[in-house]
């Protein structure tokens, strides 16, 4: 009995034993998971200035070059004999036309008709926007509109329009007039930027109507406002008209077009931009089409004039641009006011056509730079006016015919653009303006006898800053250690880093913002009876009274 049981238990160990070696096998045969290796990535060092400065450039620039070549064939192969016969574009840069390119006819029903050009005459649809806009800043800055945050019942008395979606304490607004302070109020600013909330346009209206302000306001008492004004971005005509019309009646006593020509179209030599459609400017116009090729009739927008009756050339966009970019010849605003004019006022819903609005702008980015747009598009015609301020770079694209669905010509025109000027840049050679005389700012200075510079002239005649003594850690390179000192004004100077350099600078365990360093002011103290400054400040890095000292001082180690 002792063996029948010793025989079967040596039959199950060997029968376990196969089972065990083949899930062995098995198990070994199988693919095997990979075992994931982290790698840690080193991070390159981010150099500064992440944004050049704009300085003069000495043409011809080959990279640059390149580029307008590339916008050329763009445009070029953008022409098409039916539905989009004629272009004409100009690239500007600081204030100076970089490039101007015309192709295809004027008139496509005509087998002798010319080429256009850069006077060929155009309509700009919504590029009309930009002049209500205008005429709102400079009232604000001549001090007739007190605030562009008034509301515009403050011009418009009997302005009133139902407010469903805006609340007062939580209950329901039954009218945009009844909106207190704590609630969004449609004011200039929102109207110029797409944020008002008014509709696209007046009910039982199109843009042919030929009814006044009075009618407008009378229409909109029993309309409603599509969204909370400043809560999002909604394209209005009606915005434009009312605030072009009620701004030129109530502040300035005249009619809008009258005051766009005295004030803008005058002042900055617009000779072929205005409002109607005299059959001498029609023999100047490249002939609108649809996208059949049939001649488009030339609409009269009625009220809406203000948001899109314009025509204009390349040439006169070209000086518009420079004025907008603050370096035409004819100033129209101050240079803060046109920062202020450029600047993103909202981000904008996914669902929007633009990343962010403006007065009157739709602002997308593209290569970090703001790209500052407005696109137009009416019945035969179709235009876009673009700005990258950092750069003072502006393209102005003018279509007869359809605007292409499938491609955006601007934003493929900056992708050539934007590198090769930024690139230029960055390589040109920085020229330091010199002070009338450097004696004054010249010998050793201390903050607080912790830090000790010497300032001295370079063979360029600049001054040059250098940190010596205790302070100093020799592990940061001399050349972040000196300092050119760029002269602005009478004793302000601006600081100035080679570039590139790194934007922040690694010191044993802290990291030091050269970048937050670079184009600080610095300003030096009146001078005393000896004839030199006895020391400055520099606001910017909120560091004050870095005295002067007699001479080097001497350091016991």
């Amino acid at each position: 009995m002792k063996v029948k049981w010793t025989m079967l238990g040596m039959v199950v160990f060997f029968l376990l034993s196969v089972v065990m070696t083949c899930c062995f096998i098995w198990q070994y045969r199988m693919p095997k998971l990979k075992t994931e290796v982290v790698v840690k990535k080193t991070t390159a060092e981010e150099m500064c200035p992440r944004f050049p400065e704009p300085v003069p450039l000495k043409h011809p620039i080959t990279p640059l070059r390149v580029a307008l070549e590339q916008v050329d064939v763009l445009l070029r192969s953008s022409i098409h004999t039916t539905r989009l016969p004629a272009i004409s574009a100009i690239v500007v840069l600081n204030d100076s036309v970089l490039w101007n390119g015309n192709f295809g006819k004027k008139n496509i029903s005509d087998p002798s008709s010319s080429a256009p050009n850069e006077y060929t005459v155009y309509r700009i649809a919504s590029l009309s926007k930009i002049f209500p806009t205008l005429m709102l800043y400079k009232l604000w800055e001549d001090g007739l509109v007190d605030s562009l945050d008034d509301p515009l019942e403050k011009y418009a008395d009997n302005f009133t329009i139902k407010n469903p979606q805006g609340t007062i304490r939580g209950a329901a607004s039954s009218s945009a007039r009844t909106l207190s302070g704590r609630s969004p109020a449609l004011t200039l600013r929102r109207m110029a930027s797409q944020l008002s909330g008014l509709p696209r346009r007046l009910r039982s209206t199109n843009l042919l109507w030929s009814g006044d302000t009075q009618a407008a306001l009378n229409l909109l008492q029993d309309d409603v406002l599509v969204a909370d004004p400043g809560t999002k971005c909604h394209y209005s005509n009606v915005a434009f008209s009312l605030l072009a019309n009620i701004l030129a009646q109530k502040v300035t006593g005249t009619n809008f077009e009258s005051w766009v020509s005295d004030n803008i179209l005058e002042r900055l030599s617009m000779e072929d931009t205005g409002f109607n459609l005299t059959p001498a400017i029609q023999r100047q116009m490249a002939v609108g089409v649809y996208s059949n090729g049939q001649p488009t009739p030339l609409y009269n927008l009625g009220w809406y004039r203000p948001a899109g009756q314009m025509y204009s050339t390349a040439a006169d966009m070209a000086k518009l641009m420079m004025a907008l970019l603050g370096v035409y010849s004819g100033t129209l605003l101050r240079q803060d006011t046109l920062n202020t004019m450029l600047t993103p006022v909202f981000r904008c819903h996914s669902g929007y056509f633009a990343n962010s609005t403006g007065t009157p702008w739709e602002i997308n980015e593209q290569f970090g730079y703001d790209v500052v747009r407005k696109d137009g598009d009416l019945d035969g015609y179709a235009a876009t006016l673009s700005l990258v301020p950092r750069l003072k770079l502006g393209l102005v694209v003018l279509m007869a015919g359809v605007r292409p669905a499938d491609q955006d010509l601007v934003r493929r025109a900056y992708n050539y653009l934007i590198p090769a000027v930024e690139n230029a840049f960055r390589d040109a050679q920085r020229t330091l303006r010199q002070p009338p005389d450097p004696a004054p700012y010249i010998g050793f200075f201390t903050y607080r006898n912790m830090t000790f510079y010497e300032i001295k002239v370079d063979s360029d005649k600049v001054l040059v800053m250098q940190q010596f003594g205790p302070q100093v850690d020799t592990a940061v390179p001399s050349k972040y250690r000196t300092i050119r000192l760029d002269y602005l004004q009478d004793r302000v100077f601006r600081v100035v880093f080679e570039s590139p350099y790194p934007c922040k600078l690694k010191v044993n365990s802290a990291s030091v913002s050269l970048e937050a360093q670079d184009r600080q002011l610095f300003n030096f103290y009146p001078f005393n009876k000896k004839g030199v400054s006895p020391g400055f400040d520099s606001p910017g890095l909120n560091t004050y009274r870095v005295t002067r000292i007699a001479g080097r001082p001497y350091f016991a180690s």
